[in-house]
């Protein structure tokens, strides 16, 4: 029996990261991770930091990484409203050893003025990133 489809978009303040028919969508919600198949009931989620995995109808299965946001599953559509979300292969490997490198140094100074939630958010974003072009 063939796997039901829904309708799945990701959307980020910046681009729609995709839009499509999938038959399967993961995400890391901040109590633990999900997944989303044809017909799963209502459900509004936060997202944290971590690896969405998503199946489109050909069974092609793809990753992205995302710094957090909000899913909103209603009706065999799901919606997320991501604060970023890119494909491994879209990573500036450069860029987020560097993002990693000041996140560390910032918490290891212990300014009274560093925002030390900030700092750890950043930290957590560069580790994922680094970690998606690992697999």
């Amino acid at each position: 029996m063939a796997e039901k489809a829904f309708s799945l978009e990701i959307v980020s303040p910046k681009k729609v990261i995709f839009t499509g028919e999938v038959t399967s969508f993961s995400s890391p919600g901040v109590s633990g991770g999900f997944q989303v198949l044809f017909n799963h009931a209502p459900l509004l989620a936060a997202i944290g930091v971590g690896i969405l995995k998503l199946r489109d109808v050909q069974g092609q299965e793809s990753k992205y990484t995302t710094g957090g946001g909000f899913v909103d599953v209603l009706n065999n559509k799901v919606t997320m409203l991501a604060e970023s979300a890119e494909k491994p292969t879209e990573i500036d490997v450069p860029r987020a050893e560097k993002a990693k490198e000041r996140a560390v140094q910032r918490l290891s100074e212990g300014h009274p003025d560093l925002d030390v939630e900030r700092a750890q958010a950043a930290l957590a974003r560069a580790l994922n990133r680094l970690k998606a072009m690992q697999k």
